[in-house]
C-alpha cells in the first residue's frame, strides 16, 4: 500500500498494491494494521458502493458537522472518476483550497 499526502495534508491518496497473472488479480483493499502503521487512525464505520450508469454523472456534495463527522475512504471498481475534496473547515490553514484527483480502476 503506498500513501500519498495532497495539498490538503487531511486528503490522502491511498494506492493498493496489485498482484496480477493471467487469471486476473488479487488487490488487498483495505487492512487495519496497515492503515495504523501508514499513519491513518480513522474508524472507517460504513461502507457503501454506488453506480452512475451514464458518463458524466455528478454525485453530490458530502458534507457533515461534529459529531456526525466521517471520513471518505473512495474506491473506483470500473472506469474513472474525478474525486474533489474541498477544505470549508473554518479556520483551517487549508480553507477555500481543494485537491482533485482522476481515480481509475486501472490505476
Amino acid at each position: 500500500m503506498q500513501v500519498r499526502v495532497t495539498n490538503i495534508p487531511d486528503v490522502l491518496i491511498i494506492c493498493p498494491q496489485k498482484h496480477g497473472d493471467h487469471r486476473g488479480f488479487f488487490s488487498e483493499t483495505y487492512n487495519f494494521s496497515k492503515m495504523q502503521k501508514a499513519g491513518i487512525r480513522n474508524s472507517f464505520v460504513q461502507d457503501n458502493q454506488s453506480l452512475s450508469g451514464k458518463a458524466y454523472t455528478l454525485r453530490g456534495l458530502h458534507y457533515q458537522a461534529p459529531p456526525y463527522a466521517q471520513d471518505k475512504l473512495v474506491r473506483v471498481v470500473k472506469g474513472s472518476i474525478l474525486d474533489v475534496a474541498v477544505d470549508i473547515r473554518r479556520g483551517s490553514p487549508y480553507f477555500g483550497q481543494h485537491v482533485a484527483e482522476i481515480i481509475s480502476a486501472k490505476k
